[in-house]
């Protein structure tokens, strides 16, 4: 059974990196992260804020999206996908746009039970067409 998000002890500096990925929707990186948490707390180092990003991911606290080497953080867990554009780089949620796919609606497969999938779709996002 997956621990409650950050159920344990939980430190200013992580909620502050918390706090910051969930109200944003722009997916930013562990650098801009980095940028925003020491706005708040500025004695924070980036080794902390890389440490705690880590922490998160390993716990399925946040997603990682992995783009051209690069780690993007997204907060939202629910089950969605992502656009990745290929000319800024920019990352979109996508909600629903699977929800018809057999697969992923009844979340079985022949192989086993579906815990979770990772959906990648890459493209020209409309800013950059």
């Amino acid at each position: 059974m997956k621990k409650h998000p950050l159920k344990e002890r939980l430190t200013s500096q992580k909620k502050i990196i918390m706090d910051y990925l969930k109200s944003t929707k722009s997916h930013p990186s562990a650098e801009k992260v980095y940028l925003e948490a020491k706005k708040k707390l500025p004695q924070i180092s980036k080794g902390t804020v890389y440490r705690i990003l880590s922490s998160f991911k390993d716990k399925e606290d946040v997603l990682e999206i992995p783009v051209n080497g690069v780690a993007y953080f997204d907060a939202d867990i629910s089950f969605h996908s992502h656009f990745i554009c290929i000319k800024c780089g920019r990352i979109f949620d996508i909600f629903d746009a699977c929800s018809k796919c057999k697969t992923i609606k009844n979340k079985k497969i022949k192989f086993g039970k579906i815990k979770n999938y990772k959906i990648y779709f890459y493209g020209i996002c409309k800013f950059c067409k």
